[in-house]
């Protein structure tokens, strides 16, 4: 059995999958459970305290790191897709269940079929990495309340905005920089992206440097959310209002590194274009960027005007290279609606940073318009951002990885009908 293609049209917020998920311990129990003779009412008692009656009829599953339980009850003809693939199912009673092993850092899709009908709608999960989890003896940082700005270069606008200290900032030494727009998603330590688990165990394992995390939401003006106006806009704008406005604040209260090469910038969805943005017209006050799902298309395009970020293909190859180094993912699900193809665009994109031998690492998935990919990886994204940091430097001439050069440039090799 082949799902159909889900065609999303004008959906530019960030999507997150429809799925009723279990807490991290309900789960191992589960798992657990699965893995041993577990009496059938015991093991469906523990499934019940784990996810709703109704999504046990349309079909859900339980994850932890890159085990995965998948279960439907009530659908003796139930079939299962994985990544697209027919998964084999078992079966006892009225339940009928998969157990897989899938790999770690990556997003992973599924969806129900019962009795040759949809049960419910694709869904992509994480297989988290380690890192991902809260791990024992690790130190954690401390993050704010929440702070409410007005800028002076978006007139009229208001944002709210948090930062986040690990525990090894001594007072003394200045802190290196990382800013991450849509900010609010990212200081939950249990939402999905669990951002400050990552800080606190790659900052313990030395991974990353000591940095100051800044979380910034989109902006308000007269109640209306600025944020299009201020991530999709191919214009120095949002870099001067970080550099001259958030950065120059955080310098009052911590001390923090002034140098481009001691700053990362990271987004989703037209974060993520905004996080390129911002390195590509201020390589010399944000050189690392993360960008997941990056909307490098259409939207805030008016012509004649202003440009829309389906220019930054075209411009990284003709104008001159920036000093940046540039980390992205996307999936092959991603959006397809007026404004342009995330997918197509990214992977032109890539195509251009690899041309231009820029300093760029490029994951492709199978993904929908979400996080899920960039939350399963974070850690090894971060990892590779601030790979060969060095404090005793202000600078470095950031260059493509030799292993990169040896490859070809994307194509797309396969289409989702014939």
């Amino acid at each position: 059995m082949k799902s159909k293609p889900i065609v999303l049209m004008g959906a530019l917020a960030l999507m997150m999958p429809l799925l009723a998920v279990a807490g991290d311990a309900e789960n191992q129990k589960v798992l657990a459970m699965r893995k041993k003779a577990t009496p059938a009412a015991e093991f469906r008692a523990a499934l019940a305290a784990a996810v709703t009656e109704k999504a046990l009829k349309e079909g859900t599953s339980m994850s932890y790191g890159g085990e995965f339980l998948y279960v439907i009850e009530g659908a003796p003809k139930a079939k299962l897709l994985v990544d697209d693939k027919p998964a084999a199912l078992e079966t006892k009673g009225a339940l009928r269940w998969h157990r897989a092993v899938l790999k770690t850092g990556r997003s992973h899709s599924m969806q129900w079929f019962a009795d040759g009908v949809t049960a419910g709608p694709r869904v992509d999960q994480p297989a988290y990495l380690p890192e991902n989890y809260p791990v024992a003896g690790v130190p954690q940082g401390t993050l704010s309340e929440k702070m409410t700005g007005e800028s002076k270069i978006y007139p009229g606008m208001t944002y709210d905005w948090w930062t986040y200290v690990p525990a090894q900032y001594d007072g003394v030494t200045p802190m290196a920089v990382m800013i991450w727009q849509d900010g609010e998603g990212h200081t939950r330590r249990t939402g999905p992206s669990r951002t400050l688990n990552v800080i606190d165990n790659l900052t313990h394992g030395k991974k990353i440097p000591v940095m100051i995390s800044i979380f910034i939401n989109p902006g308000t003006v007269n109640g209306q959310r600025w944020r299009s106006i201020q991530y999709d806009s191919v214009n120095d704008t949002f870099a001067r209002y970080l550099r001259d406005e958030i950065l120059a604040e955080v310098a009052k209260k911590y001390k923090i590194r002034m140098d481009g090469y001691s700053r990362a910038i990271a987004g989703n969805s037209s974060g993520g274009i905004c996080a390129f943005n911002a390195a590509w017209w201020m390589p010399d006050a944000f050189s690392r960027v993360l960008s997941r799902v990056g909307s490098f298309t259409s939207i805030q395009w008016k012509p004649g005007v202003l440009d829309g970020g389906n220019v930054y293909p075209n411009m990284v190859r003709k104008m001159p290279k920036r000093n940046i180094r540039v980390h992205m993912t996307d999936g092959s699900e991603d959006l397809e609606n007026s404004h342009g193809s995330w997918p197509l665009q990214n992977i032109q994109l890539a195509n251009s940073l690899k041309m231009r031998e820029y300093d760029f690492f490029f994951s492709f998935g199978n993904a929908q318009h979400n996080g899920v990919q960039g939350n399963a990886d974070l850690p090894a994204s971060m990892v590779w951002l601030w790979r060969d940091y060095d404090p005793a430097k202000t600078g470095q001439v950031f260059t493509m990885d030799p292993a990169e050069k040896g490859k070809p440039y994307y194509r797309v090799a396969a289409l989702n009908r014939e």
